[in-house]
């Protein structure tokens, strides 16, 4: 039986979070000891756009988001457009989701339908318990910078959010799964996405004095000007280190239990006698910067490694050849789409660019990259998703959390398209309406100073501005598969008829409804009727 694709989803979650990449002051047990015996976890792994849609719309297709313009939180898959669940399902897979979207374009009624087989809508228990005393208050610095801190918890000391609910669905579509069919099962969380808030006992197994040194904004020279916006209207600036410090540890308990809910669920798996027989893939569809540069939240068209860089672990099933551990190699969130496409034996529906992890699973030491790539931004005549807007699709206003991000996103300038292109040792960042940026993560891994003017890297940016270039133009559109007629019925009809006796028309007529190829009908009309045009 082919496997089941089980794939666990969290958002906005760093690949330093979790402490076998690292970090000593994370907190996951769980998917430490399955990167050293069950799964390869990849320490170079990279979305390809820093904020959801636009990364979820790519790795769910194996398209980069230029291809057809899923760049903002407001242009989702379309009709016509096929991801790896709707393939799946097409071809005998029994896929369910939740529907925590951020995919599917929703206007269209049975739009999500056509992708899942199962599709858990939730909200069936009371809303989760807020922070404590009410949380901060609208206009606070806590307020900008998204700190929420311990939620409060019911009388059995739980806080039960959507993602618990979500969970709970999941593990119960594991139990109930049709015996006949095999299992894709996507669930997308919302931890660690902010607010920064972990109850009860995540939010203190955060040892603080193990935290990462955090990168300051004013140890930087050179970076973009979104960056500027969004500090000047978060607020942040009087934020002290101790606050920033429990903002951090909120985040890292958000992880935990992160860790703690895809324990739960690979334990689901093994109780069902489903777990070797299935690939396993967690990753998150973008970072955060939890501080760091000063900035809560993320940035829609900046490419640190703290927003690009993300988790990303596969278990393959049992009987696949594994080298477990961590890999270094470069890889992007698009070879996921590629990898379970493969071991689910299901070939793409249309063109697409992720490259198969198998060798890399049997052999982490194998580099399959030269490079990865990262985008973001808009045109000057794209209001990105209309959020600041109130009469947009999602829109913001002073009393809400995203406003800084989202006011920031108004000045066209700060908010132009802007490219990564990463190798293991430099970051060229190329914008449209801003300087470069250019990075020696070897002597400058915190990427603190711009170094495009400096002559000693001339030679390497060229270079990398070539690979860039190629790699645009390699990448810039797809080919529909399958061919178009050129012809309808009707205009291969009047290509004929003054060729075909009356007798013979409604012959002829079935052959052009059949396909018949109009050149290869017109030589046979000339040759059994005649070359000049008959009465009619």
């Amino acid at each position: 039986m082919r496997p089941n694709i089980i794939i666990f989803n969290p958002d906005e979650m760093r690949a330093d979070s979790m402490g076998h990449l690292g970090n000593p002051a994370a907190h996951t047990p769980f998917l430490d000891q399955m990167a050293r015996t069950d799964a390869v976890s990849f320490r170079n792994a990279f979305c390809q756009n820093p904020v959801c849609v636009p990364s979820r719309c790519s790795f769910t297709t194996g398209l980069y988001p230029h291809v057809h313009g899923h760049r903002t939180m407001a242009h989702l898959l379309r009709e016509g457009e096929e991801t790896i669940f709707s393939e799946l399902k097409n071809n005998g897979y029994y896929v369910w989701m939740n529907a925590r979207n951020d995919l599917i374009a929703a206007q269209k009624e049975g739009a999500l339908e056509y992708h899942a087989s199962e599709i858990f809508y939730g909200g069936n228990v009371p809303k989760a318990k807020g922070p404590l005393a009410g949380g901060p208050a609208p206009g606070s610095p806590d307020f900008h910078a998204m700190y929420g801190g311990a939620p409060g918890t019911d009388e059995q000391g739980h806080n039960y959010t959507s993602d618990d609910e979500d969970l709970d669905a999941a593990i119960a579509a594991i139990r109930n799964r049709p015996k006949d069919q095999p299992l894709c099962l996507f669930l997308g969380l919302c931890y660690p996405h902010p607010p920064y808030q972990a109850e009860e006992p995540y939010f203190s197994m955060i040892d603080r004095t193990k935290l990462k040194k955090r990168i300051q904004a004013g140890m930087c020279s050179g970076k973009a000007d979104m960056e500027d916006a969004i500090r000047k209207n978060q607020q942040l600036e009087d934020y002290t280190q101790e606050q920033w410090t429990d903002l951090r540890a909120a985040y890292l308990g958000m992880t935990a239990k992160i860790d703690d809910q895809f324990r739960r669920l690979c334990d689901a798996l093994k109780e069902a006698g489903e777990y070797d027989n299935s690939a396993i893939f967690f990753f998150s569809d973008h970072g955060d910067f939890t501080g760091d540069y000063g900035i809560a939240e993320k940035a829609q068209n900046t490419f640190e490694d703290c927003l690009t860089n993300v988790p990303f672990l596969i278990k393959p099933p049992a009987d696949s050849p594994l080298d477990p551990g961590i890999s270094d190699s470069l890889v992007e969130l698009v070879d996921f789409y590629a990898t379970a496409m493969a071991m689910a034996g299901v070939e793409p529906s249309h063109t697409q660019y992720g490259k198969c992890l198998d060798a890399l699973l049997a052999d982490r030491t194998l580099e399959i990259r030269e490079f990865v790539t990262c985008e973001g931004g808009r045109n000057p005549d794209e209001i990105h998703c209309d959020e600041f807007h109130a009469n947009g699709p999602s829109g913001t206003h002073p009393s809400s959390p995203y406003y800084p991000r989202h006011l920031a996103q108004t000045d066209s300038d700060a908010h132009a398209k802007g490219f990564m292109i990463r190798t293991h040792h430099h970051k060229l960042v190329l914008r449209v309406n801003e300087k470069d940026e250019f990075y020696d993560l070897i002597r400058d891994p915190d990427e603190l100073h711009n170094a495009i003017d400096d002559p000693g890297y001339s030679a390497c940016i060229r270079d990398l501005e070539k690979k860039f270039r190629v790699w645009l133009m390699q990448t810039a559109d797809v080919v529909p598969f399958g061919y178009d007629r050129r012809f309808s019925d009707k205009m291969v009809w009047a290509k004929v008829k003054s060729l075909v006796p009356p007798e013979h028309e409604d012959e002829i007529w079935d052959k052009i409804r059949a396909g018949t190829n109009m050149y290869l009908l017109i030589q046979e009309c000339q040759r059994r009727f005649g070359g000049q045009p008959h009465s009619q």
